[in-house]
């Protein structure tokens, strides 16, 4: 059986759900296209290409099993994009909670059902078809859960709006020892410069009690003020909108001290050096055209 046990973003990672590139189903048409980031790319001629998404997820994988993590892949889908593993499923704690997503992405579920018969049906949460959660909108802190939403105009608006008050309603129900804390978010169906798809789109814990931050991605100032308290401004990395935009808050950690990020994300870098972090630097900018990086490929299962 496998072992569950995460309380946050970057305890030392023993065990990581890493989507697949593999059989992904080449250039999707405009009207299939689910974010903005994809849509700008396919009308420039830019998406990425299968070869290179699976180069840059085989590089990935590399860095885990170089720190012996133990890495489950989904099954091969034909013709399915497999890529964002996070938002089909989330641990909080003990319990990994089969999320609901944008009706497009369903099948996805079916490529991580092998590794869902490892795991006792106890410690299986189930979402409700009205509660609407996305893995990316997710974010453990210890005694908190972050969670990016949408309010119900904007839900109804949006492509991207994924997380609704529903499922902010339901993670207060069914985790009443966490301090469940919502975030609602900016969104855009065409501007990826606007848009911020997840809360791990401008926003991530990292190291001890630290952060980067997108501040423009945030609806509502209270909420910023909230980060800036809980975090401290010392602690606070902020991105600018270009950072942003090139998914540089969408980074993982290996455990407090070592973080996955961008080749290329150069201020950033050396920011996270100067501040005491080893940085494992991987190319991912192929598949960040398709408005994901690391942590939208990853489920951790275990942290210690």
């Amino acid at each position: 059986m496998i072992k569950l046990n995460v309380k946050n973003e970057t305890d030392r990672l023993v065990s990581v759900i890493l989507g697949s590139g593999n059989n992904c189903g080449g250039i999707p048409q405009l009207e299939d296209c689910i974010d903005p980031k994809s849509i700008e790319n396919v009308k420039n001629g830019t998406f990425p290409v299968e070869k290179d998404i699976v180069k840059e997820i085989n590089n990935l994988a590399r860095v885990f099993k170089s720190y012996k993590i133990n890495v489950f892949r989904p099954e091969n889908i034909k013709g399915l994009n497999q890529i964002f593993s996070r938002d089909v499923a989330f641990v909080i704690d003990s319990k990994f909670c089969i999320a609901n997503v944008i009706w497009n992405r369903i099948e996805e579920f079916n490529g991580i059902k092998h590794i869902l018969n490892q795991i006792p049906l106890n410690s299986i949460v189930k979402i409700p078809f009205d509660v609407r959660i996305e893995g990316g909108d997710v974010m453990l802190c210890d005694e908190y859960v972050f969670v990016g939403y949408s309010e119900k105009e904007d839900f109804k608006k949006y492509k991207v709006a994924r997380t609704n008050k529903e499922g902010i309603e339901f993670l207060k129900i069914n985790f009443p020892n966490k301090k469940i804390k919502e975030f609602e978010l900016n969104k855009s169906d065409n501007n990826p410069k606007v848009n911020a798809l997840h809360l791990d789109c401008c926003f991530q814990p990292i190291g001890k009690k630290m952060a980067i931050i997108y501040d423009k991605g945030f609806k509502n100032k209270s909420d910023l003020e909230f980060l800036e308290h809980y975090f401290g401004n010392d602690n606070i990395i902020r991105i600018s909108e270009e950072e942003m935009y090139n998914m540089h808050s969408n980074i993982f950690s290996i455990s407090p001290e070592i973080i996955i990020t961008g080749k290329g994300f150069t201020r950033l870098n050396n920011e996270l050096t100067t501040r005491g972090f080893k940085v494992e630097e991987v190319a991912y900018a192929e598949i960040a055209k398709m408005g994901g990086l690391f942590r939208c490929s990853t489920i951790p299962l275990l942290r210690k």
